[in-house]
């Protein structure tokens, strides 16, 4: 494997010291960049609510060049979001993508490449589904939908934007994950089962692209008050319907629960997503962390992130891999 360490990029021993100093902070601590997002093209995709359209508002605001996508066009969201670029000003563009269509995909970023004239700068996986229930219940309608949504749309958006990401030696993806893909709640479906999925899919894309300096970042965040509570419970209402009572006996009072929940994710800013994200797009090529846990409140994921990557130093630091792991890690 080539020996290729993007932290040797930096320029000055004092910049590297500054570095390695942070890399031993918690994960809280290490992002401290100003966003500067001025000329960045960044496509985001699940943009008709939540954490995509303050996203899509936000990075407008900062300068960005805007991509914002969702699906089910035409709709109101996108009349609102077209309407408030308009009134400021704002360099965003509403892109029909369903992730879970692969002419959509091809389609959607072949515009957005379009319009940008090569590479975009940033995506982010933001799109996202959640079922409630134990395992048991959890249909393969209902399976094949939620690993469709929040596993195989974020490989197919990498897979469409990496060849002109990699022309270009450049880029960022960031993968909307949660905590929920590093510690598991029970009767959660399988909502855990794919976002442990879509982080093992992120740290991977990361080892694989530091030769051609494309960083990978998955973002986990905690509950936030935002529209996959509503829609989650939508979901698994439909899904306890048509449930065959063989498997549902079992879990009176969780179905119980189930039925009674209205809401989630309590009194927290969903604008902290937005934010983490900004600051690491900002933040020198190099330096940026591959996992950032998000929420104002309890991170039970800490400990495994810190566990996980010091395994993967000890195992592959000194194989031909070793080179990328460490880039990666921050060692």
């Amino acid at each position: 494997m080539p020996s290729i360490n993007r932290r040797a990029l930096l320029a000055g021993a004092a910049a590297t010291t500054v570095l390695a100093t942070a890399a031993t902070k918690a994960q809280s601590d290490v992002v401290t960049a100003k966003p500067d997002l001025t000329g960045k093209s960044i496509l985001i995709t699940g943009c008709s609510s939540g954490f995509g359209r303050l996203m899509a508002e936000k990075f407008a605001r900062e300068g960005a060049k805007v991509f914002a996508t969702m699906r089910n066009l035409p709709r109101t969201e996108a009349t609102e979001l077209e309407a408030l670029a308009a009134s400021e000003d704002l360099d965003l563009h509403v892109i029909e993508i369903d992730v879970t269509d692969d002419a959509q995909v091809a389609d959607g970023v072949a515009k957005t490449e379009e319009i940008t004239g090569g590479a975009i700068d940033v995506l982010v996986n933001n799109a996202g589904v959640s079922f409630g229930g134990p395992i048991e219940i959890q249909d393969m309608e209902a399976t094949q939908l939620i690993f469709d949504v929040n596993v195989f749309g974020p490989h197919r958006m990498a897979r469409a934007v990496l060849p002109k990401m990699r022309a270009a030696k450049s880029g960022q993806i960031f993968n909307v994950t949660s905590q929920l893909g590093r510690v598991i709640v029970p009767a959660f479906g399988q909502y855990s089962p794919t976002k442990f999925a879509l982080e093992a899919m992120s740290e991977q894309l990361a080892y694989e692209l530091v030769p051609h300096n494309i960083e990978v970042t998955a973002i986990e965040p905690g509950g936030y008050p935002t529209n996959i509570w509503a829609n989650s419970n939508k979901l698994t209402l439909a899904l306890l319907e048509r449930a065959d009572q063989k498997h549902t006996a079992g879990y009176g009072m969780l179905i119980e629960q189930l039925r009674a929940r209205t809401g989630g994710g309590g009194s927290t800013d969903p604008m902290d997503v937005p934010n983490a994200i900004g600051e690491i797009i900002a933040m020198p090529a190099g330096t940026r962390p591959v996992r950032r846990a998000v929420h104002p409140g309890m991170k039970p994921q800490l400990p495994i992130n810190e566990t996980s990557a010091k395994a993967q130093v000890d195992w592959l630091g000194a194989s031909p891999y070793g080179p990328w792991i460490k880039a990666v890690h921050n060692v």
